[in-house]
């Protein structure tokens, strides 16, 4: 006597259907996607600890209280994050389908910059204030930007070979963005936003021969911004000076920048402990905050921030490996680029290896619209390692045979 068979129709099916989808909400994320989370996580936690040290004397002296610096970064931190697992949920295909749209909508943001709704601040007029709201629009815009790339080559990929589908529409409508951006003389954003659209080129496997074209463009139109502003080739000559001699002048933020590094030695000076912090390092928890870092932290904190964002970039890196889908990987190149690429610049401008540039440092310095751009685009990339390693996805690979 055969055994009783239960029948795919019926009441059944919604109990089957629904443990098919607790299992898939429930599976375990991927080693990409563990590495990349738990790396922002860690780096965003070090920048907490690190701005309630070096704003409290200046939130004091602002009449914030020493916690005021630390409060509203704190805020962004706890909204950025859950935003993060949010955008996280969402698949690819969206992205794609709504590139052009997210582009647009941080173009017109950046145009507002030069309405009444736009100011400046150090010299850069970037930013937008609506009542006791304020942003810097050309975040957004990187974050725009690395999509619509990935958006525009994937659909292009079989005719990149030709150096006209590989520039058009992608290199003029960047150096729009770009153009707007340093039309409010922000050269250090614009030089990020330059390494993106490289980084996005490069890994749509664009051939490199054509990519010396915009690179040699991107150099020449550095040089001619430097010459055509004094306070730029001021603080370029300042950076060849190895001397720096116009102490009270240019030379005040980098030396006493070194100077911090120097005070930290190896172990550091502990948390808290900075002396730089009251009022002798202009940006300590801005630009310069790696500084502090190096002062509190000692060198071994330094090392640990730099492996931190090293760890990030392999993670990038697995993801774009893992992927056969261009959209992900040119995005994923385009954001790791970014974000990773802007860390080292921060980084080598406060060893003195660059030229004042003025970008922050992801997930550590001071700034609510920076932080949540750079959380938006690590919930892209963790969406992407997702659903790599969903078991929907890796049918559709083949990983699974009958």
């Amino acid at each position: 006597m055969s055994a009783p068979t239960t029948s795919r129709t019926g009441s059944d099916d919604r109990p089957a259907s629904a443990r098919i989808s607790l299992g898939h909400t429930l599976t375990p994320q991927s080693k990409n996607y563990l590495l990349v989370l738990g790396t922002t996580l860690f780096l965003v936690g070090v920048g907490l600890v690190i701005i309630l040290s070096s704003s409290s004397v200046d939130s004091f002296l602002d009449n914030k209280g020493f916690f005021g610096g630390f409060w509203k970064q704190a805020t962004y931190a706890v909204i950025g994050i859950p935003l993060m697992l949010v955008i996280s949920r969402i698949p690819a295909k969206f992205w794609k389908r709504w590139a052009w749209v997210v582009l647009g909508g941080a173009l017109l943001l950046q145009l507002l910059v030069f309405s009444p709704l736009g100011f400046g601040s150090g010299g850069n007029r970037n930013w937008i204030a609506v009542g006791p709201l304020n942003g810097q629009p050309s975040e957004l815009l990187k974050l725009a930007l690395a999509i619509w790339l990935g958006a525009v080559l994937s659909r292009k990929m079989a005719l990149l070979s030709d150096w006209k589908h590989a520039f058009i529409p992608a290199i003029p409508v960047s150096a729009l963005a770009l153009g707007l951006v340093l039309a409010g003389h922000d050269l250090g954003t614009v030089v990020v936003m330059g390494g993106l659209v490289f980084g996005a080129l490069f890994f749509s496997n664009v051939k490199l021969r054509f990519l010396a074209v915009p690179v040699l463009a991107g150099i020449l139109m550095f040089f001619v911004m430097a010459i055509m502003s004094p306070n730029r080739m001021a603080r370029i000559m300042t950076f060849l000076d190895e001397e720096c001699l116009d102490y009270e002048g240019l030379c005040w933020q980098p030396l006493h920048g070194t100077w911090a590094l120097a005070n930290g030695g190896v172990f550091g000076l502990g948390l808290g402990n900075s002396r730089e912090k009251y009022s002798w390092l202009p940006a300590a928890s801005d630009d310069y905050i790696f500084a502090i870092i190096g002062e509190e932290l000692g060198l071994i904190g330094g090392v640990v921030v730099l492996v931190m964002f090293v760890l990030l970039a392999v993670g990038f890196v697995r993801i774009i490996r893992a992927s056969s889908d261009p959209f992900v990987r040119i995005t994923t190149g385009a954001i790791l680029v970014w974000i990773v690429g802007q860390a080292f610049i921060n980084i080598g401008v406060v060893l003195r290896l660059l030229p004042v540039l003025g970008v922050p440092l992801p997930f550590i310095s001071a700034g609510g619209t920076a932080l949540l751009t750079s959380l938006a685009a690590i919930g892209i990339v963790l969406a992407f390692a997702r659903e790599q390693s969903s078991p929907r996805s890796a049918l559709a690979e083949g990983r699974f045979q009958s």
